[in-house]
């Protein structure tokens, strides 16, 4: 059976999947046929940040697959599952004009069958920096990342760098769990006024999104001292925190690209997370030290 006579595909038409054997028999079957399949991992609430993702998936003889799933894994008790945006239509609108082919939009239980009792464990890296404040939350998403991962088996899966301890543990996944899926990351893309493009940003006043801009600005400030440094790195960053008062910095910490010590030279990635009003937001930046 060709992809054109999928019933589950219709080329130059996005269908939507809720069942995950059903999607799964249409990427086999397209891949089948010499097709690719590239998957974009997302929540919903699309963004540009999403769509930019969507575009560096886009490919001559790829099948482009966004998943729209708010896994409540990642999630703690008190944190905002119930709140999180939803724009399934909207979503499935910016996907049709991106040029994206399937969808999948599983329920919960159709990811989590009543009686489930095995998870991903993250390892130490997921219980420090994010995971120090949300504990399993990493546990979380590797796990459904890895669901969508064996449903879908895309060749290529994009993720973006703004969740940069994220894609550090999915890219470990991969590697130690012998995945033939390739792992890409995609530049954080932001606002022309720097700030990182995030779905949490819809939940900031006028007044909290201006002070949410000191985050990005640290960055650049820990960046532009990489010259002289890991301190004066971290000193350059946490002054310029400091001005903000209205921002509470959970933590900023500076590390070798695969989130272990920071090297005295060369790359390493700056990282920050901060509460501004009830909104927790992080973001990242690399930095050349030394040089």
């Amino acid at each position: 059976m060709s992809a054109a006579d999928n019933p589950g595909f219709r080329r130059g038409e996005l269908t939507v999947h809720h069942d995950p054997a059903e999607l799964a028999r249409v990427t086999r079957a397209l891949q089948a046929t010499g097709r690719t399949v590239h998957l974009v991992p997302t929540m919903g609430a699309l963004h540009r940040g999403h769509l930019e993702l969507i575009r560096r998936a886009r490919d001559v003889n790829a099948v482009v697959v966004v998943s729209i799933f708010v896994n409540p894994l990642q999630f703690g008790p008190n944190e905002d599952y119930d709140r999180y945006p939803r724009s399934f239509s909207d979503d499935v609108e910016a996907c049709r004009q991106a040029g994206v082919g399937l969808i999948f939009a599983p329920g919960v239980e159709d990811m989590y069958p009543p009686g489930r009792q095995l998870s991903v464990q993250a390892g130490p890296l997921g219980d420090e920096l994010e995971g120090a404040t949300r504990e399993g939350h990493f546990d979380g998403v590797l796990t459904v990342v890895l669901k969508l991962l064996n449903i879908v088996r895309p060749d290529l899966a994009f993720f973006g760098e703004k969740d940069y301890q994220q894609l550090t543990l999915i890219r470990k996944m991969a590697r130690e769990f012998d995945l033939d899926t390739r792992i890409q990351g995609i530049p954080t893309i932001r606002e022309s006024d720097g700030l990182a493009l995030s779905s949490r940003n819809a939940y900031l006043s006028e007044e909290q999104r201006a002070s949410a801009l000191v985050l990005s600005a640290a960055l650049a400030a820990g960046a532009h001292a990489g010259g002289r440094g890991p301190r004066a790195v971290l000193e350059a960053a946490r002054e310029v925190l400091a001005t903000e008062p209205a921002v509470e910095v959970d933590y900023l910490d500076l590390r070798d690209p695969e989130l272990g010590p920071a090297p005295q030279e060369g790359e390493a990635r700056l990282l920050v997370a901060a509460k501004v009003g009830s909104t927790r937001l992080i973001d990242n930046a690399k930095v050349l030290l030394g040089e």
